[in-house]
């Protein structure tokens, strides 16, 4: 996979698990971070809770629920990579809106409230008061 594509890219076939220690390949790492083919990927139009360094309990649960959510999704067929007009992040993951049958993946997690639409910032998911 090369970097600064600006066309779709359809997936045959993926077989994605959770990313461990050590090298990554294809692996999902959050619930809007994965792994394929070694690029690292960021889902361009959601934002998921955090399971690495969450701010509290009930975000690491939610964070949890939403990887293994996208972990299925991601190997339920194939599927879309669509650039839009950010290549990439300050952290040099390709972002990327993941498509299915012209339906966002992304979008799919929001509907099942396991993460919420990119605002351009990160929201808490942590129960105040």
């Amino acid at each position: 996979m090369s970097r600064g594509m600006l066309h779709p890219i359809l997936l045959l076939a993926a077989s994605f698990t959770l990313c461990g220690d050590g090298p990554r390949q294809t692996c999902v790492v959050d619930g809007d971070t994965f792994w394929l083919a070694g690029e690292k990927i960021r889902i361009a139009d959601i934002n998921a809770p955090e399971t690495h360094g969450a701010a509290c309990p009930d975000e690491l649960a939610r964070g949890e629920a939403a990887t293994r959510r996208l972990t299925a999704l991601l190997n339920a067929g194939a599927f879309e990579l669509v650039a839009g007009p950010r290549d990439v992040d300050r952290y040099g993951r390709l972002l990327r809106t993941v498509t299915r049958s012209g339906r966002s993946l992304g979008a799919q997690l929001v509907s099942e409230g396991l993460a919420e639409p990119w605002r351009g910032r990160r929201s808490s998911w942590c129960v105040t008061g």
